[in-house]
């Protein structure tokens, strides 16, 4: 109990700075590809931020394996975070640890009591929207048959893709890129799943209340109406009694 209670205090304080960091991410990933002439010392400052914020993130997971009370069943229950901390390590390409580093801080956001489906829905989709643009501009935009040559071109890209509208106008070429794409499809598919479910489970909650509201007032009339007719036969009994009384 002691051991589970040290991994949700180390949880709490940790959210917000994880979160920093990841936020630290974004932009260390998004510098180089969004402005193509950086110098080289800017971009290998970049590229060290993102793996000291992997390297943040993969010292949080040992440690909260270290505070589990039964660490066989956290690897179990965590095996994303697992594969997201191992990922870059095997190949440690720029887009893996942007994988790598979306999938740890979605684990600990959802793991926030505080931050509610909603929220954790609209993050998903402004992050993945422009990690996925960033993905694919910084695949395509070297590709000599390539159609998406600027940030414009791969935030709308992606955002028709995510929506599964999928004009055609613009489209990777690269194998890499494809690959972007089908995760981006899969993803915005579930979101959409995710986002009908929660606008039904408010509707049926909304029905359960008003049914519940019905009954408790159809209670409510029939406790009333047995205390009027109990009421009915006292006076109806006292009425009777009286006459009795005077005579």
């Amino acid at each position: 109990m002691e051991r589970q209670s040290a991994q949700a205090a180390w949880e709490r304080r940790t959210e917000r700075p994880l979160l920093a960091l990841a936020v630290g991410f974004a932009l260390a990933y998004a510098v180089p590809i969004v402005d193509s002439t950086a110098s080289r010392s800017l971009t290998e400052l970049c590229t060290g931020v993102e793996w000291v914020v992997w390297g943040a993130f993969a010292v949080d997971y040992v440690i909260r394996l270290g505070l589990a009370p039964r660490r066989a069943e956290f690897v179990r229950r965590h095996w994303p975070d697992l594969c997201a901390v191992v990922l870059p390590v095997l190949q440690p390409l720029r887009l893996l640890r942007m994988v790598s580093t979306l999938l740890l801080v979605g684990r600990r956001a959802r793991m926030a009591p505080q931050i509610r489906l909603t929220t954790y829905v609209v993050g998903s989709v402004v992050g993945l929207l422009m990690f996925g643009s960033l993905a694919v501009l910084s695949v395509e935009r070297g590709s000599p048959h390539g159609n998406i040559r600027t940030l414009g071109d791969a935030v709308w890209w992606s955002f028709t893709t995510m929506t599964t509208v999928g004009y055609g106008d613009h489209a990777p070429t690269t194998g890499l890129g494809r690959m972007i794409a089908v995760g981006l499809m899969l993803s915005g598919i579930a979101l959409l799943g995710v986002v009908t479910a929660n606008i039904a489970a408010w509707f049926l909650s909304q029905f359960e209340k008003d049914d519940v509201e019905e009954r408790r007032q159809t209670e409510a009339i029939a406790v009333l109406t047995e205390e009027v007719r109990l009421l009915r036969a006292e006076v109806a009994r006292l009425t009777e009694r009286r006459p009795d009384h005077h005579h």
